[in-house]
């Protein structure tokens, strides 16, 4: 199995597009078995197989892959940044924490993780943790203060620890 799956990741860094998609499709029916080898090549220096790897992990939606999809969030490439919101918002209420953490940890410096953190909340369905997540929706809305960000995030991320 992980000498299929190495086979795979090495084709989605082909000139083919076609090529790319199916291997991307075969580890997409891998499932989650494919998943730590994908986040792996999130950091890969080449677009298109970032861009292929999001879009597999955000196909699986494994809960695994959330905290390296929130790192993807400031991805130098907006398709990919996008791609990993996208995975965020599948994956669900079980990729609020990690998302939460990075807010709480640096959100008041990168605008590309609170333009994905609002894409991420806004899509997502929230349900009965709306009330929770609407501070920090709202605060990476505004313009100024950015440290309010740092301050509803945390409080958010300990509201949702309790629950």
């Amino acid at each position: 199995m992980d000498d299929e799956i190495e086979r795979l990741i090495a084709e989605l860094n082909c000139d083919e597009y076609i090529r790319c998609q199916k291997a991307r499709r075969k580890l997409v029916e891998m499932g989650s078995v494919a998943v730590p080898r994908l986040v792996q090549e999130l950091s890969n220096k080449k677009y298109q197989v970032r861009w292929e790897v999001t879009k597999a992990l955000s196909q699986i939606a494994d809960k695994s892959s959330a905290e390296a999809l929130v790192k993807a969030l400031e991805d130098r490439e907006f398709d990919v940044r996008w791609l990993a919101a996208e995975a965020l918002i599948h994956i669900g209420t079980d990729a609020l924490e990690p998302l939460l953490l990075a807010l709480a940890d640096h959100g008041n410096k990168s605008v590309s993780l609170r333009n994905g953190a609002h894409h991420v909340m806004h899509d997502m369905q929230l349900g009965d943790l709306r009330k929770t997540m609407l501070p920090v929706m709202k605060a990476v809305e505004d313009s100024e203060p950015y440290s309010e960000i740092l301050i509803v995030a945390r409080k958010a991320l300990e509201t949702l620890k309790k629950q």
